[in-house]
């Protein structure tokens, strides 16, 4: 019996991310848990989100990445080195240097899905997709045609930085379409949110064990503080 062939979308998806080494990510699920608890946290996060994005049927895959020692689930996708500068200048490096229509997605949203992303991969001739977070910012961005002055100088990690830049988008004329609200995980109440969603993703299992472990509740309240 012949299994019918899965369409391949003629996009690029790629994963912004950094490595994750305590006191580098996550700083605001300290001090409710430990550095180290906390980078384990993100490692669990961004695995989920390159699994995820792995599964799916596109053209290519890319790990915008931050760091040294590239995660082993990034298996198969062509790694691209951030700059240095601005989130904004990063953004608008990447979205140069892509050619063909671009899908970015963040890594702090474990709780990602294929369904998430079914509109870009049903109607990739859209102008862009945009997928808006809770907090104000943005955990996706789609454009047919890359072009890094979309994002350059978009104020970032504010709460009005995804209106800002939906703003942008559409100021240019492109047709804008809208993706779902997700949850970036922050904060402690955050990552307890999003791991109900998903109980049984690496980052769930990462933030159990960090969040009952003898070091973090014999010397840390389940509070968040820091920054990101």
């Amino acid at each position: 019996m012949n299994t019918p062939e899965t369409t391949v979308a003629p996009l690029t998806v790629v994963v912004i991310a950094k490595e994750c080494l305590p006191g580098k990510v996550k700083t605001r699920l300290t001090p409710a848990m430990t550095p180290e608890d906390a980078a384990r946290v993100a490692a669990g996060s961004l695995d989920d989100t390159l699994r995820t994005v792995a599964a799916l049927p596109v053209a290519r895959r890319v790990l915008f990445f931050d760091g040294s020692v590239v995660p082993d689930a990034a298996a198969g996708f062509d790694v691209l080195h951030q700059p240095g500068g601005g989130l904004d200048e990063r953004l608008g490096h990447l979205f140069d240097a892509m050619t063909g229509p671009t899908l970015l997605v963040g890594m702090d949203t474990p709780q990602l899905s294929a369904d998430d992303l079914a509109p870009v991969l049903h109607d990739p001739e859209r102008d862009a997709w945009f997928g808006p977070a809770e907090d104000g910012g943005f955990w996706a961005l789609y454009l047919r045609e890359p072009d890094g002055t979309h994002l350059r100088g978009v104020p970032m990690s504010r709460d009005d930085t995804g209106a800002v830049q939906r703003a942008r988008l559409v100021d240019a004329g492109l047709d804008v379409g809208t993706l779902a609200t997700l949850l970036d995980v922050d904060t402690v109440p955050d990552a307890r949110r999003v791991a109900e969603l998903v109980p049984d993703s690496a980052f769930a299992a990462a933030l159990a064990a960090s969040l009952t472990s003898p070091l973090t509740t014999a010397t840390t309240p389940l509070t968040s503080g820091g920054t990101r």
